[in-house]
């Protein structure tokens, strides 16, 4: 009987299976039994945990990958990541730093010529052509620390002839991807002005897929081709793509959302299709993977750029990445969660926890969410990369309570 056939068969008989370096756990420990709660209660279908630690991991498998096949939930089992796709995208790009092909604090104008020479609107309430020019060029690490100028403004969008326009041309964040080519999303992004001017606030997402859409330039290369040989391949992620081939769609994981009125879940049946070839690949939030995937990304960024024995980025890179990179006076300025300032920052793709939080005393982990129920956390002083993932939307911020349970117990050593 193999691993995976243990597994399907402990799953289907009792929800959950656990499989550790060491051995199977005799008693339910207080990560599994809070993550085994919402599988019982049916607000997830199912879930795959894995605490690496030190490099001996343990992974923790409950329920279902799908209520309506009923296939059991696996260790290989295959998610949409959405946004925690963002620090591989970052990686991506600090591979072309490394090389000389672009710069951090250089325009990305050369690339990106859809985004040169840009204007801002005088005010977000105001007309679309009331502008003016910015007071300087995008660089990449705009793009990587979303100051662009463009993203998510918390605001109505119907009070704002821009946002009005970012929505109508499909370019705003949201539960779902575009649904074009790179060229035709560069070509109507470049058709707006900028809400702001660059560096001046943080805007969720955007700047990271425009970033995926500068290293597909830059190195002549698909952004999925990319990542694939210089980082998937290396790290051995071998399920980690944009696409999801036929002979592995039956690991791939049903998406839900809550019913808005009765909370029960249902299949989401718009955009994040992962089973077909994608118009374009979404470096803020289009990769699937799995768990032991991003654990091994995770390793590498915990050691400082290299992963068995194979060197991905320089130590330098991943200081960069793991470095708050967003200045007191633009976190103010600059709306999210309640209190998200507070105890974070933002690197280079990823955030970076400034302050002790809820989830630890001890600053200094980093990774992100994704919202179709992904979380991807490394911690430098335990040691520690924390994976968690299941398939259910984010609606609020109160979605990432179950990520920060686990999280929390995680970091304890009580996985």
């Amino acid at each position: 009987m193999t691993r995976r056939d243990f597994g399907a068969g402990a799953a289907a008989l009792c929800g959950t299976a656990f499989i550790g370096s060491d051995a199977v756990a005799a008693n339910i420990s207080p990560l599994r039994a809070a993550l085994d709660a919402h599988v019982t209660d049916r607000s997830l279908a199912g879930l795959v945990a894995l605490v690496d630690r030190s490099g001996s991991s343990k992974v923790h498998v409950a329920g279902l990958q799908s209520f309506e096949s009923g296939t059991p939930m696996q260790r290989d089992t295959i998610f949409r990541v959405a946004s925690i796709s963002k620090p591989v995208t970052a990686a991506g790009a600090m591979i072309l730093v490394e090389e000389g092909k672009v710069r951090l604090d250089d325009p990305v104008d050369r690339w990106l010529p859809e985004l040169a020479d840009r204007q801002v609107v005088r005010s977000l309430e105001g007309p679309i052509d009331a502008t003016v020019p910015t007071k300087r060029a995008i660089t990449l690490r705009d793009l990587l620390t979303m100051r662009m100028g463009l993203g998510a403004v918390f605001t109505d969008p119907s009070s704002s002839p821009l946002l009005t326009r970012f929505n109508a041309l499909e370019l705003a964040p949201g539960p779902t991807l575009f649904a074009h080519s790179q060229d035709e999303y560069m070509r109507r992004l470049g058709t707006l002005p900028l809400a702001y001017h660059p560096g001046e606030r943080w805007l969720y997402h955007t700047g990271l897929d425009v970033a995926g859409v500068l290293i597909a330039r830059a190195s002549g290369q698909t952004l999925g081709a990319f990542l694939h040989e210089r980082i998937f391949v290396p790290l051995g992620m071998k399920d980690t793509a944009f696409f999801v081939p036929p002979a592995k769609q039956d690991r791939l994981a049903t998406l839900y959302a809550r019913n808005p009125e009765s909370g029960a879940l249902q299949p989401w049946p718009k955009g994040f299709d992962v089973s077909r070839v994608p118009p374009m690949e979404l470096g803020g939030g289009g990769l699937a993977s799995t768990v032991d995937d991003f654990a091994a990304f995770g390793r590498m960024l915990l050691a400082g750029g290299t992963y068995r024995d194979k060197r991905i980025l320089k130590p330098d890179s991943i200081a960069e990445m793991r470095r708050d990179q967003i200045p007191a006076e633009v976190k103010a300025a600059s709306p999210f969660f309640p209190d998200f300032w507070k105890t974070n920052g933002w690197g280079l793709g990823m955030s970076v926890v400034t302050a002790p939080d809820p989830v630890s005393a001890h600053p200094g982990r980093f990774g992100w969410w994704g919202g179709t129920g992904t979380t991807f956390f490394a911690d430098p002083r335990t040691d520690t990369v924390a994976v968690l993932m299941f398939q259910r939307l984010m609606t609020g911020a109160d979605d990432t309570a179950v990520s920060n349970e686990f999280l929390r117990e995680a970091l304890k050593g009580e996985a």
